[in-house]
């Protein structure tokens, strides 16, 4: 039996059904979070390690769980030309192309300057947030595509004043699984390992293994489903699920239809979380009770 994820709903503003997203924004007062009282998150981390200190185990399952901040990249050039042409055209023909004679997209859109201050933005709200005892994330994963790493730079990759994550702690791990809906749209084929090699530099960014040279998924003639991109996203969950003691908050700094997959994959409705925005989530995962014997890997990725 596989894992089954599911949320645990009234923390946050961004789980009203009715709620719309361009309304509450995509930094609101608290990362959303319904307590506005000064102890709010230490409530919540207090609620959280009450969860997993308690033992739910029925008929050979036990339930584990974390709190993921899903942040996803601020404003790329791929973002100011589907505005320029519209959802329609875009889709019909310019996500094709690499740009025009204005802008260029693809592959592997950098971002605006609008997308890099919406990443200090979002550190900011962490900075924020600090004194009131946000958890910071114990574990950061990231999309290989440069928009998205740009912005972890921005918010949790810079030093000296204004940094929310110590120095040496500063550390996000790059997973295929984490990138944006591909196929098609040339602002979603990523460059070589090599070319990223050369900007993102070890220690601070590490590949998976196994990451390849060449984008081995990108196709200039097929679009990936929304039911795949739930798939890889179960996969991410089933890697952040793995370590059942540590890693309790994670981030993912990932896409808009990664995320809407990651929702998916816990049973929530597709969230239109708008560009440079964090979204709060507590995951619940119940599987299989482990053998404390084992070694296996709970994750069908290879790490």
């Amino acid at each position: 039996m596989s894992a089954h994820y599911s949320t645990i709903q009234g923390l946050f503003v961004q789980e009203d059904p009715n709620v719309v997203p361009s309304v509450v924004g995509a930094l609101p007062p608290r990362f959303g979070l319904l307590d506005e009282s000064p102890e709010r998150w230490h409530n919540l981390c207090s609620k959280l390690k009450q969860l997993n200190d308690r033992i739910e185990e029925e008929d050979g399952l036990e339930s584990h769980y974390k709190l993921f901040f899903l942040g996803r990249h601020g404003q790329g050039y791929h973002n100011v030309a589907e505005a320029k042409y519209g959802t329609e055209a875009w889709d019909d023909y310019w996500s094709k192309l690499n740009g025009d004679e204005e802008l260029t997209w693809g592959p592997d859109p950098l971002l605006t300057p609008l997308g890099q201050t919406q990443g200090e933005e979002a550190r900011v709200t962490w900075k924020e947030e600090l004194q009131y005892g946000i958890p910071v994330p114990d574990r950061f994963l990231s999309s290989p595509l440069k928009r998205a790493l740009d912005t972890w730079t921005a918010t949790f990759g810079k030093d000296g004043e204004g940094e929310v994550v110590d120095k040496g702690k500063k550390k996000v791990l790059i997973l295929e699984d984490c990138r944006e809906e591909y196929g098609i749209h040339t602002c979603d084929r990523r460059l070589t390992l090599s070319a990223l090699t050369k900007i993102y530099t070890e220690p601070t960014y590490t590949f998976e293994p196994h990451f390849s040279e060449e984008d081995p998924l990108w196709d200039p003639d097929v679009r990936e489903t929304k039911s795949h991109i739930a798939q890889r996203a179960r996969a991410v969950l089933d890697f952040a699920f793995e370590s059942r003691e540590t890693s309790i908050v994670v981030s993912i700094t990932a896409h808009g239809g990664f995320i809407n997959g990651f929702l998916s994959a816990v049973g929530r409705p597709i969230y239109a979380l708008p560009t440079g925005g964090v979204l709060p989530v507590v995951v619940k995962c119940t599987r299989p009770k482990s053998d404390p014997h084992s070694n296996s890997k709970v994750s069908s990725l290879e790490y």
